[in-house]
Formats: structure tokens, C-alpha cells, sequence
């Protein structure tokens, strides 16, 4: 008796959230590839694509309804994120919201969330700079260089921030700055602050923003705080707990950027699938070939594996476990599948990956950073080696 295999007729998706899948996907279809071509030749940012999103509502989903967010799980972030960029568009736009949520919503006030939270859902205000990373500590977050000093009811804060990406298009920024000297504390990751900072307010009164030319239009900058005050109140929970407050957003950070590349993935298989199965050189469709096939075909495989991991971390996230190893993994796993998706598509286009009107080498570059950012590959295993598995530590 022989056994049956149900074949699957289309690489299709949606097994959890099916509405918020279908809107998205309606909501991404004017923004087509040639939307996002323009962008990059003028290095521009996507204003209209990211005011069709939040008038949505979907930039808001995790704020609570009671400050008019939608009140929903990470795991429904993670599927906005996903399908954004299955349909060949970029979240990086505007995913910080999502992900800077997860310390403002667990350790603001309850002034700062009413002050600012409604107006952010209902995008009247952006908060879409995370102001951390410095270009003399780069990963070394517990060593960063910007000071702010407590001066009656205000901060003076002077530093530089790199890779801040957004701050142009911006009106808040998290900001992460040191309050107590590295010397002066028990543990190293003490004396760490977070602030809001009105970015509006801020520019041109101490704080200078200044564009970085990159190889994707990820709209990126780096700061420069020079004696900029900032009120007492925009201190976010106690001081020197800053550092300790960021990891939930780290986490928020991972596991969505994570979901942003099992997107990627999708439509790295999908344009692959379509291209190989279209394309007929020699007589027959390319895809017959087993060289052309066989990678497409195991990047498949390790996205869905992946998958199963980036689920488990949206569900500890959600359920308020401990979630540091899995929201890794899946970052970690999710950008090495992608890019293999990725490399695998460039590979069966051949030249024409190269033409920009397939917007193959558009996402193929995209692509290639989630391996270096929010957290490089190398730190994520340094971090499974030493925390997870126990071996001496390596740094």
C-alpha cells in the first residue's frame, strides 16, 4: 500500500492572524517594486508607505487600546513585519515603533504613556530613532561614551550615536545614555539610562543629525549631543536601570527583525520558484535542473525550521517568560535562512539578478545587514556558548 503525499499547489502562508495577513498584503500592493526603486535613487524615505501603515493602525498594534493601539500580541507585530516584506517591501522604515514599545510600555509612566502613546497611534507623532550604538564602542553597549549628567529638573547630555537609523524622519527618539560613570558601579551594566527625548525640541538646541551614506536606503545617521537639555521627566523608570530596560526591547527587536527575514525568505523562494519553473533554456524549464532546484529546495526547508523557533520566542515574549535564547536563535537562524534563500535567487535569475528591474539585488542587499544588525551572528553564538550552554566566556 503505497502512502499519499498532499502536495501543496502554491508556497502559501497564514496559519495564525489570516485577516491582519490580507490586509497587510492589500496594503503593500501599491508599494510594487518600482515604488521602492525610486526611493533608493533619490535615497529617499517612504512617506507614503508609512502613513498608508499607520492610518491602518498597524503601527500601533501593541500599544494598548486604552491609549488607542490595538492591544495585540508580538506575534501579530511579527506577522505585519512578515508580510511587508514577503511582498518585497522594507519595514525598516518604521519597525522600530513596534520594537522601542517594549521598554516604553513596561517601565514608562503612566504620564508618559498618556502624553505620548495616543499620539504616536494615531501618527501624529513618530518614534522611530533607537539611539544606542556608538562608533567607538560599536556592540560593547555597557562602555558607551554619552553622558547624561542630572543638572537640577534637567539632563545635560553630550556624545555621539551611530547607526541611528530614521532620526530624520523622527519626532522621539529612546535614547541610551550613561548617569553614572563605568567606574563608579558595582556591575558594568549599572549607571545605564533611558530617556525620550522630543527630537523636535532637541535639534538645533544641542543636538545635531547628520546622514550616512550606506549601501541599502535604510535612511540611517548618526548624532551628536553637544550640552542638549532635556527635562528631568523624560528619564524613563528609575536611573542607572536603563540597561536592564533595553533588553526588552532587544528581545521585541530581535524576534521582529527575525520575522522581517522569514518575509524576505518567502519572497526569495517564491521569486526563485516562479523564475525557475518560467525560465526555459536548453528546452526545459530551469527549475528540472537539480543544481538550480536542489537549493531552493533546502533554503525552504530551513526557513520552515526556522519558523518553528521565531514562533516559540513570539509566545514567551507574550506569555512574560524568559525569552533571550530563543529571540536570538531566531534572529540568528532566520537571517542565515534568508540569505541563503536569498543567495539561492540571485543564483537562479544568474545576470538578470543583476537588473535592478526584478528587485533581486534590491532585497538581496537588504537582506545581507540582518546578519550584522540589530546584533551580529558572532554575538549571538558568543552569547548561546556562554549563557546557554556554559563554556568560559569570550568577551
Amino acid at each position: 500500500m503505497s502512502e499519499t503525499l498532499d502536495m501543496p499547489t502554491s508556497l502559501d502562508f497564514g496559519e495564525d492572524y489570516p485577516e491582519i495577513r490580507d490586509a497587510v498584503r492589500k496594503i503593500c500592493a501599491p508599494f510594487d517594486g518600482t515604488y521602492w526603486q525610486k526611493l533608493e535613487k533619490t535615497d529617499s524615505y517612504p512617506d507614503e508607505f508609512v502613513e498608508a501603515l499607520t492610518k491602518s493602525g498597524f503601527l500601533a498594534v501593541l500599544i494598548p487600546e486604552e491609549f488607542g493601539g490595538s492591544g495585540l500580541p508580538l506575534r501579530a507585530a511579527s506577522v505585519v513585519l512578515e508580510e511587508i516584506h514577503a511582498t518585497g517591501g522594507n519595514a525598516g522604515a518604521c519597525h522600530a515603533q513596534m520594537y522601542i514599545m517594549g521598554t516604553l510600555l513596561r517601565h514608562g509612566s503612566e504620564a508618559q504613556m498618556k502624553q505620548y502613546l495616543p499620539a504616536i497611534a494615531s501618527g501624529e507623532l513618530r518614534l522611530q530613532a533607537f539611539g544606542v550604538t556608538e562608533p567607538t564602542t560599536g556592540s560593547d553597549t555597557t562602555k558607551l561614551k554619552t553622558r547624561a549628567e542630572r543638572d537640577g529638573d534637567e539632563y545635560v547630555v553630550n556624545g555621539q550615536k551611530v547607526w541611528t537609523s530614521r532620526a530624520l524622519y523622527s519626532d522621539l527618539m529612546l535614547l541610551l545614555a550613561r548617569t553614572t560613570p563605568v567606574d563608579q558601579v558595582t556591575s558594568k551594566t549599572d549607571g545605564l539610562s533611558v530617556f525620550l527625548v522630543d527630537m523636535r525640541a532637541a535639534r538645533g538646541n544641542g543636538m545635531e543629525i547628520r546622514p550616512i551614506d550606506a549601501m541599502v536606503n535604510h535612511n540611517t545617521t548618526e548624532i551628536y549631543f553637544d550640552n542638549l537639555r532635556i527635562p528631568a521627566s523624560s528619564l524613563i523608570g528609575e536611573e542607572g536601570r536603563g540597561f536592564k530596560y533595553i533588553l526588552d526591547g532587544m528581545n521585541a527587536e530581535r524576534t521582529l527583525v527575525a520575522s522581517e527575514c522569514l518575509g524576505d525568505a518567502r519572497w526569495f523562494i517564491e521569486t526563485a520558484t516562479r523564475y525557475a519553473n518560467d525560465r526555459v533554456v536548453f528546452g526545459k524549464p530551469i527549475g528540472a535542473n537539480q543544481g538550480v532546484q536542489f537549493p531552493i529546495a533546502r533554503a525552504y526547508a530551513e526557513m520552515r525550521a526556522a519558523e518553528l523557533v521565531l514562533r516559540r520566542a513570539c509566545a514567551l515574549f507574550d506569555a512574560g517568560q524568559p525569552c533571550g535564547e530563543d529571540a536570538n536563535m531566531a534572529k540568528f537562524l532566520l537571517s542565515e535562512a534568508s540569505w541563503h534563500a536569498g543567495e539561492a535567487c540571485m543564483q537562479t535569475h544568474g545576470g538578470f539578478g543583476y537588473a535592478c528591474e526584478y528587485n533581486v539585488e534590491r532585497k538581496w542587499r537588504e537582506n545581507r545587514l540582518y546578519q550584522i544588525a540589530p546584533i551580529s551572528s558572532n554575538l549571538i553564538l558568543a552569547y548561546l556558548g556562554q549563557h546557554v550552554l556554559g563554556m568560559p566566556r569570550s568577551y
